[in-house]
């Protein structure tokens, strides 16, 4: 049995996440079947509640658990079909070329984590991480807010460059040699909050669409974004190709 190596470097959520997708991804657990309680999981890897259940939102997330009210958290899928995948270029932002955007510039600073931030992007909570808020216009129409947050250590001169007129994906790519390989997006609705508000045009607690972002290089998360878009102004697009092996 694999267990927690406590010596690492990596969080021990991450480790206990990736020992149960294993779990999945093998076929050990099967499709349908119940995952073992949190209780139990607590006792085998010797972890906290706190600990397992970041784990397991992770997996809920990713489409590989799924939970019942009352009576526990179920095998959802196993892996992607072989000889079949979905590829899609990787974009700041799911809006279609056509569309012209201008940024400004609200905050550009370091901060620690706070809330979740840590579990977000899969670091220490006494790591330092940069904070970006810039807000997109479109003819001096301001469309969507977003707040991104990157690990101080993946590139910490980035508080020196100009982040106004240049593209975040390029200032990673082609400055710091940092190939951003995959994203996973997350949408949903939400209230906007007095801040976004103002800075949107609309009243506090407007329904707006929500997308969260998680970036990578390989396997490691080097970028964390959360946009908030007014929804009577173009959508989200996303295309997809299928390859075939």
């Amino acid at each position: 049995m694999i267990l927690i190596d406590r010596g690492s470097h990596q969080k021990l959520y991450r480790q206990l996440l990736e020992i149960i997708k294993g779990k999945i991804e093998s076929g050990e657990w099967s499709v349908g079947s119940q995952i073992p309680t949190e209780e139990e999981l607590c006792k085998t890897y010797d972890v906290s509640k706190a600990t397992v259940r970041s784990a397991i939102l992770e997996l809920v997330r990713q489409g590989y658990l799924m939970r019942q009210q009352g009576k526990g958290t179920f095998i959802n899928k196993s892996t992607v079909s072989e000889g079949i995948a979905m590829q899609t270029s990787l974009k700041e932002l799911m809006f279609e070329d056509e569309f012209s955007f201008k940024t400004k510039v609200i905050a550009h600073t370091v901060m620690m984590p706070i809330d979740d931030l840590d579990i977000r992007l899969d670091i220490s909570p006494d790591k330092h991480v940069i904070y970006i808020k810039r807000l997109y216009l479109i003819e001096d129409e301001a469309i969507l807010v977003q707040e991104t947050y990157i690990p101080y250590h993946v590139c910490p001169l980035l508080l020196e460059d100009n982040i106004e007129d240049n593209s975040l994906f390029d200032i990673v790519e082609k400055k710091y040699g940092i190939k951003i390989t995959k994203a996973k997006n997350y949408i949903d609705i939400t209230f906007l909050n007095l801040n976004e508000s103002v800075l949107l045009g609309l009243n506090e607690g407007a329904t707006a669409l929500l997308l969260q972002q998680y970036f990578y290089s390989g396997d490691t998360q080097i970028m964390y974004t959360r946009s908030v878009k007014r929804i009577d102004r173009i959508n989200f697009h996303m295309e997809f190709e299928r390859r075939f092996a």
